[in-house]
């Protein structure tokens, strides 16, 4: 059985298409997108409304999940970073563990059948 592993990709809003296209073009026909909140280094930011400033904590980000077998890791990960980086603060994480088993609801097939 081929060993499965689940990407989890955190990356701007604005990127999200731009992954998907580059993804589907090496193969990848499967994944979930979440609507997500988070900060990581930059700690949000600061704006102002009407004069007054105030901290943004959590900023809108999307995370792309998906578990692939038939297409290298690497292969992804090396898509999405090239795909995601720009340089600045908030381009984003990608997170790779390994998963030991997925069933199927409806038909009950396991592991690759499942996919």
């Amino acid at each position: 059985m081929p060993e499965m592993t689940k990407v989890e990709i955190i990356t701007r809003q604005s990127k999200l298409e731009e992954l998907k296209t580059a993804l589907n073009e090496i193969g990848i026909t499967g994944m979930t997108v979440t609507n997500v909140l988070g900060y990581g280094q930059q700690k949000g930011q600061k704006q102002k409304y009407r004069g007054v400033d105030y901290s943004v904590d959590l900023l809108p980000k999307v995370k792309v999940e998906m578990v692939v077998c038939a297409i290298p890791v690497q292969q992804v990960v090396d898509v999405a970073v090239k795909t995601l980086r720009t340089g600045e603060i908030g381009d984003g994480k990608i997170f790779v563990s390994p998963v030991t088993r997925v069933i199927k609801v409806r038909t009950g097939e396991e592991d690759e059948k499942a996919l």
